[in-house]
């Protein structure tokens, strides 16, 4: 590999320690230990030296199975508590494909579960092998003799059958007493990980930004230094709308980025071998504008499947590596988003044009790993794709095809690895041989855990998206509030993947300096898997380009049992005053995941009692309530329902309640009408018909208010657009009908040529209903307003009456009337001239 930057993401440095003792030599050998499973049962070792001898060895097992021999106990006697805790490391060899995981108790306190990557039962031709390190605080220890246990655990969906697969071996054992105080709570390896938040899957417009906070702050990425993919592309036209936006809410909340922007399909490389001048100024545009916000770019995506080039990645590289670090230097490279694609003949993929049939130039490049690797000598990370089982497919595994580039791992892969895209389709399930009891879920639980074991960094594939999606999804995130945000079961009866990417990141990816704390119920959490992490990111380095620190301090509390289990934890905050925050547990929505809560004074420790369903996972976002910004309300919206009333939605702010404040007319006061609102919502009612209403909102005890929004009350609602067909007499082929009414103010219907007399679009509302008003809403297009209309009703869609006849106006038209029943409408344009007519939205007015 060449020289490149050194890739920053490993976490901070572990601090020297004395080895308390050690079980073998760093030789890439378990031959001084006894044959795995050659015992019946559980083993137990009394360490009386720092060093065994070699027939001591022999009694100890190369490593554990979950069928033959489970566990082994290692006791041994500490004079005093190592102050600052202790670490534990153990060199896995080899391991089988299935993930095992070794559970591992200081006298029998869970002091993590060690995620193993294997490649048995691959038929990979390289080895695997990797340290991982685990962090015990004093807490967890005696003075005397103490017991440290290590036990092979089921996957939390799994039966007793995968247990003869939960295998491994390893070269050495180790304890070491730490010289100073840890910076992080290493738990098996350092892993940063997150999602992709976009609207409509490709988007990052307001309704992207407006949502991304909520699913970071659910997920349990948010203010640890986690990683989010931002990958708006060069050739969707409003893909980055509001990408600053973005990339600042993920400063805002200490995140990392990995970006991907120039869209690689139709660039035409100089004689050189170099960018064309039009690809280097979308790349150094979009850098100048951006690059101080994200950490890492992505040379390209699946090129393979994509039929991409090879040259033009490399020219990417190129000029990542000689110009993009010049205006970033910061930057930090990642080779492709690998999907492993074969050559044509053996699968096809996208991208096809004219005659020519390749995966890729040259044909199926992405699959052989010496061309792969022209990419890696240019990169400072690795990548790679997976989904499902895909990782460990002999042929286009993410992780076995990374083995094949670096020839092996001798403790770890050859480089860092950033992997862009991980998960599992709605199809996928796990390995029967397993017995997992919900398939659907164990198939995402297994390959997440198997990047923790083998990658550094992994981004699920995106929150919102089809057949993999996190959150229900199908609606424009612009007209969507957040905290009705909702996740998405991909099997009813089944875990979903936000459960088990919670569980999975507030165990693992929660960074920051370890809080000591105290389990005062330990007799009834002995030998149970209920993990406790709590830690202060003020602690962690401010990150690369965007100097982005965060303030909070975070508890978690993780339970990987299958029975409820309650934890009482006296945690040692990092300062004596009163903590406010958030709080997020189980729930399908958002706002019933979260809560705030407030006047949690520490002296400086501070309690907490939780009582864990299966598998859940609890976190505190805290902060010192002195510290708390006065923060107005975003986002204020006023709707018109049912009364008349109004309904109000907003954007959450700190603070456990809300008041809402009103003003009856445009130049009156404004006064606190409701207090103790918990909601992001509020509904006032029994208003006065044709008033104009004033409202702002601001959180109690706060004087800084939203912007205010003004609404006339009417007693007019939209009706429900989900069952309606719209259809047209013009253009419908070039520009459906149905773009009127999808909710996406981006999206139009057009006629497609200069206005002309008896065009005209039409509504079945798929029932009678009655209605009042009728909005044409084209602000987008404001000059393509109808120069004359006519509306129509009609019973049965063949014998029309005219109700309405008018001119369009600029931006909207607002159609009203008096109320009449009916199922179908026609708006026709009467006039004539210059614009098309188009409609972005439409939407039926009605008191019902």
């Amino acid at each position: 590999m060449s020289e490149l930057s050194a890739a920053n993401d490993a976490g901070p440095e572990l601090p020297e320690g004395t080895t308390l003792w050690q079980f073998g030599q760093h030789d890439g050998s378990d031959a001084e230990f006894a044959e795995t499973g050659a015992s019946d049962g559980d083993e137990m070792i009394n360490v009386a030296s720092t060093a065994l001898k070699a027939s001591a060895l022999q009694s100890i097992p190369s490593g554990l199975r979950g069928d033959t021999n489970p566990e082994l106990r290692i006791k041994y006697k500490l004079d005093k508590i190592p102050e600052n805790g202790v670490l534990f490391r153990v060199s896995i060899l080899d391991a089988y494909k299935s993930v095992p995981q070794m559970s591992v108790f200081s006298n029998r306190q869970l002091s993590g579960i060690i995620q193993i990557a294997g490649i048995a039962g691959t038929d990979s031709k390289y080895n695997f092998r990797k340290t991982y390190e685990l962090y015990i605080p004093k807490e967890q220890l005696v003075a005397g003799i103490n017991e440290l246990k290590l036990r092979t655990a089921r996957g939390i969906y799994s039966s007793d059958m995968e247990d003869k697969y939960n295998w491994w071996t390893w070269d050495n054992l180790s304890l070491e007493a730490l010289k100073t105080p840890i910076k992080e709570p290493i738990h098996g390896s350092y892993t940063l990980t997150g999602t992709m938040v976009n609207n409509k899957q490709f988007y990052f417009d307001e309704g992207a930004v407006t949502h991304l906070p909520y699913i970071m702050k659910w997920l349990g990425v948010a203010y640890s230094g986690n990683i989010m993919r931002t990958s708006c592309a060069s050739d969707v036209g409003r893909s980055c709308s509001n990408m600053e936006e973005y990339y600042k809410v993920l400063k805002g909340y200490n995140m990392q980025a990995v970006a991907l922007y120039l869209y690689t399909g139709d660039i035409k490389l100089n004689e050189d071998g170099s960018l064309p001048e039009t690809a280097e100024k979308k790349l150094t545009d979009y850098f100048e504008k951006y690059s101080p916000y994200f950490q890492y770019y992505e040379v390209d995506n699946e090129p393979g499947l994509f039929n991409r080039s090879k040259a033009v990645n490399l020219a990417i590289a190129d000029w990542l590596n000689k110009k993009g670090k010049t205006i970033a230097p910061h930057l930090q490279t990642v080779a492709p988003g690998w999907a492993y694609w074969p050559d044509y003949s053996d699968d096809s993929c996208g991208n096809q044009k004219g005659t020519v049939r390749q995966c890729g130039d040259p044909d199926g490049w992405e699959r052989d790993p010496k061309q792969r690797d022209e990419l890696e000598e240019v990169t400072d990370l690795t990548n790679g794709h997976s989904y499902g089982e895909s990782y460990i497919f002999s042929n286009g595994g993410s992780f076995t095809e990374n083995l094949k580039t670096f020839g092996g791992a001798a403790d770890g892969l050859g480089k860092k690895m950033l992997t862009t895209e991980f998960g599992t389709s709605d199809s996928h399930v796990d390995a029967y041989q397993y017995g997992a009891s919900e398939r659907t879920a164990a198939v995402f639980d297994r390959i997440m855990r198997a990047h923790i074991g083998y990658a550094d960094m992994f981004v699920q594939h995106a929150a919102f998206f089809k057949n993999f999606s996190l959150f229900k999804y199908g609606f424009n995130l612009e007209d969507h509030d957040p905290v009705k945000t909702e996740i998405y079961y991909t099997k009813k009866g089944e875990d979903s993947r936000v459960s088990i990417m919670r569980r999975l990141d507030l165990a693992y990816a929660t960074h920051g300096a370890p809080l000591s704390y105290e389990i005062t119920n330990k007799d009834a959490l002995a030998d149970k898997l209920v993990y406790v992490r709590a830690v202060d990111t003020s602690t962690l380095e401010p990150l690369a380009g965007t100097g982005a620190t965060s303030n909070k301090v975070l508890v978690n509390f993780v339970n990987f049992e299958e029975t409820p289990q309650t934890v009482t934890v006296k945690v040692k905050m990092p300062k004596k005053t009163v903590y406010e925050g958030e709080r997020f547990g189980n729930g399908d929505t958002y706002e019933e995941a979260r809560s705030y809560v407030t006047g949690r004074s520490a002296a400086p420790t501070l309690e907490f009692n939780e009582t864990l369903a299966p598998g859940e996972a609890v976190q505190y976002i805290l902060e010192p309530s002195s510290e708390v910004a006065d923060v107005a309300p975003q986002g204020l919206k006023a709707a018109a329902v049912k009364g008349p009333s109004v309904k109000l939605n907003w954007l959450e702010a700190p603070g456990a309640s809300y008041e809402v404040l009103r003003a009856d007319s445009s130049g009156s006061e404004l006064k606190v009408i409701a207090t103790g609102i918990k909601q992001t919502e509020y509904t006032d009612g029994k208003l006065q018909e044709g008033t104009l209403y004033t409202y702002a909102v601001r959180t109690a005890g706060s004087s800084v208010m939203s912007e205010k929004t003004q609404i006339t009350a009417t007693g007019l609602v939209p009706l429900d657009r989900s069952e309606w067909k719209v259809s047209s007499n013009v253009n419908t082929q070039a520009s459906s009908p149905a773009n009127a009414i999808d909710g996406d103010r981006q999206t139009r219907w057009d006629t497609g040529k200069h206005q002309a007399s008896g065009e005209y679009i039409q509504i079945d509302l798929a029932g009678v209903h009655s209605v009042e008003a009728v909005d044409l809403d084209y602000t987008l297009s404001s000059y393509d307003y109808p120069r004359g209309y006519e509306l129509y009703i009609s019973d049965d869609a063949k014998s029309w009456n005219k109700i309405a006849s008018g001119k369009g106006k600029l931006e909207k038209t607002k159609i009203g009337f008096p109320a009449v029943k009916t199922r179908y409408l026609r708006i026709v344009q009467t006039g004539s001239g210059g614009n098309y007519w188009s409609i972005h939205e439409m939407q039926v007015y009605s008191r019902e």
